[in-house]
């Protein structure tokens, strides 16, 4: 175990700590991030028109239409809202205007929108279109960083006003970008969006399967168990994914069709990471009632947190970061609470996430607005605790006993 821990803090960390500070993962990650409350928002009305009572189903049926707008209009056009975010905050990871950078993402995205009458299409302004607004922007951010880094800009005197500089600065660059998407899309009819989707398909099948997601949350754990956020490491590859899952999961729900995918955003809050990374909800609760005042006072403190999913206090209060005892089943349950979800989801026997709704909902009730009411979801959540607690317990029982032998030798000392 010893050899094992040295070799994950020796070899594996510094390259995922690397990673995180790579300026493409961090504002492809910051991107999406700045997408959630504008996704969560137009999920919520979904919740309300779709909530599943009979009564309130009467209530709300005449207006439906209405309460669809705030969907359309933030899930329905998701990749438009990528686009320009993931573009602002890769000029900011590269030291370039921000807004001129999202502006110029926006609109080479939308030169790609058009069909073969080249009029406006809305095909891929949803979950489709997630893919090809992230390299569009990658594409144009770079193109204005190439040009701005060598000088192939307008520059104006120092009495310009800084707003008119920098919009002219952009104006040379931006021609380029936006003249080669135009080329590629309506001089040579290329159609990017397909061809970039046919590119990803691998990567998103990968992570809607069984092995995908399995290797995807015990790396995310181990990163963990060396004092690195796995999740915030692994975002900037898994956000756009799972986003595009749960928003097409979504579109889905609404026309009553099949969900499509198992692993949309969803999965892993409500039915893997209950009260945080390691399902660490139950491991609290447990220390809770421990012998050991120590653990029995930390428990007790993070127990407010782990119900809204946050287990910082007791990843490094108790600790399980560097902690080779608690890393066994801090890696273990993740593999466990992945495997029966997966499976329950893959044979329809629970929901599979419809809807995102905040991050922070306790367990259980993420599960059940999440898969769209649910409830055989609301209870295979409650049932990932009892799991939980079942793997921690012998382990935690092992720290405690080794606190309280601590004790006795210094209270015999004294």
């Amino acid at each position: 175990m010893k050899s094992f821990m040295a070799f994950m803090e020796e070899k594996v960390a510094p390259v995922f700590a690397k990673l995180a500070t790579n300026p493409y993962l961090s504002g492809i990650k910051n991107g999406m991030i700045a997408t959630v409350p504008f996704t969560i928002f137009g999920s919520l009305f979904i919740i309300i028109s779709q909530f599943p009572n009979k009564s309130w189903e009467k209530i709300v049926e005449p207006y439906k239409a209405i309460l669809n707008v705030p969907n359309q209009m933030t899930i329905g056009i998701i990749a438009l809202f990528v686009a320009f975010s993931v573009g602002y905050n890769l000029a900011k990871e590269f030291k370039q205007d921000p807004l001129m950078g999202g502006i110029i993402s926006f609109i080479g995205f939308m030169l790609l929108q058009v069909d073969e009458e080249f009029a406006m299409s809305t095909k891929y302004f949803g979950s489709k279109g997630i893919f090809t607004a992230l390299l569009v922007a990658i594409f144009c951010v770079k193109i204005l960083q190439l040009f701005v880094e060598h000088n192939w800009v307008i520059r104006f005197p120092e009495g310009v006003p800084p707003a008119v500089s920098k919009s002219f600065s952009a104006l040379i660059p931006s021609v380029v970008s936006l003249s080669i998407l135009f080329i590629v899309r309506c001089v040579f009819g290329i159609q990017i969006p397909e061809l970039v989707t046919k590119m990803f398909s691998p990567l998103v099948f990968a992570l809607n399967s069984y092995p995908g997601i399995l290797v995807y949350m015990v790396v995310s754990q181990l990163l963990w168990c060396v004092g690195i956020h796995g999740q915030s490491v692994l975002n900037a590859v898994g956000t756009p994914i799972f986003t595009t899952f749960i928003t097409a999961n979504t579109e889905a729900f609404l026309a009553g069709e099949p969900i499509p995918y198992i692993t949309g955003i969803g999965f892993i809050p409500w039915f893997v990471s209950l009260g945080g990374a390691g399902a660490t909800l139950a491991l609290v609760i447990i220390m809770c009632f421990s012998k050991e005042k120590s653990l029995r006072t930390l428990g007790r403190l993070s127990l407010p947190a782990g119900i809204f999913e946050i287990n910082e206090p007791v990843t490094f209060g108790l600790p399980i970061v560097m902690n080779p005892v608690m890393m066994i089943p801090f890696v273990l349950i993740d593999a466990i609470l992945v495997t029966g979800t997966y499976f329950l989801m893959f044979f329809n026997i629970i929901g599979r996430p419809v809807i995102q709704v905040p991050w922070i909902m306790p367990p259980v009730i993420g599960a059940y607005l999440s898969t769209g009411g649910n409830i055989p979801a609301a209870i295979w959540s409650l049932i990932g605790i009892v799991i939980a607690g079942l793997v921690y317990y012998p382990f935690i029982k092992i720290v405690e006993r080794e606190r309280l032998q601590v004790a006795d030798v210094e209270e015999v000392a004294s």
